[in-house]
């Protein structure tokens, strides 16, 4: 297994994000729900242009780019049998993957985190996905993701799809000139922001 320590880049990767964070955490409530509600709408665009007919979405905690209502938008801009699939985390911090059937599946499990109940897929359940979003605290021009901090999302992401479409949910100011970055760190494809709108990354 790769380590996801805070070794080599890692301290300038801890500094960074804490600086990203305090930033969304100084946002003020009505802020945070305008940007949520613009890159949901985005988001929705996207779907129904792409026509997934499997995505794996997440469901935002606290200042997180969406807000709360982001799994019922995803799901409500699929079309006839598409389906969602929503994280769970595991205890070595690998993602598994378990369908989204309404805000009544999801459950608390500490750290503020909320799963779906129903049955389990797999870690490699990703792999079917045509559209893929994912969190992140920065990305940077060239499609390097900073997360949390614990690699969930690059084992994930590594298990994605060829030719899967990438997207990161940012708040404005979050698109960044660089991200230190590590050998396990899985680029992605494209940004939302609430005032960009979709932007491809990297060679997206």
């Amino acid at each position: 297994m790769p380590d996801f320590s805070d070794e080599g880049v890692g301290p300038r990767k801890t500094a960074l994000r804490a600086t990203m964070l305090a930033r969304r955490r100084a946002l003020s409530a009505p802020a945070r729900l305008a940007a949520a509600e613009r890159v949901r709408a985005e988001l929705r665009t996207l779907v129904q242009r792409v026509r997934p007919r499997l995505v794996t979405g997440y469901v935002p905690v606290g200042s997180e780019p969406g807000g709360a209502e982001l799994p019922d938008e995803l799901a409500g801009a699929l079309g006839p049998g598409a389906q969602l699939l929503l994280p769970v985390l595991r205890p070595d911090l690998d993602l598994d993957w378990a369908p989204y059937a309404g805000p009544g599946c999801l459950v608390a499990v500490g750290r503020g985190l909320r799963e779906p109940a129903t049955d389990r897929l797999g870690r490699g359940a990703i792999g079917s996905a045509e559209l893929v979003v994912v969190p992140a605290v920065a990305v940077d021009q060239r499609g390097v993701r900073l997360g949390r901090g614990g690699g969930s999302y690059d084992r994930a992401l590594a298990r994605a799809a060829p030719g899967a479409l990438t997207v990161a949910l940012l708040h404005d100011g979050e698109l960044i000139d660089s991200v230190p970055a590590m050998d396990h760190d899985c680029p992605v494809q494209a940004v939302i922001t609430p005032s960009g709108g979709l932007r491809p990354v990297g060679s997206g």
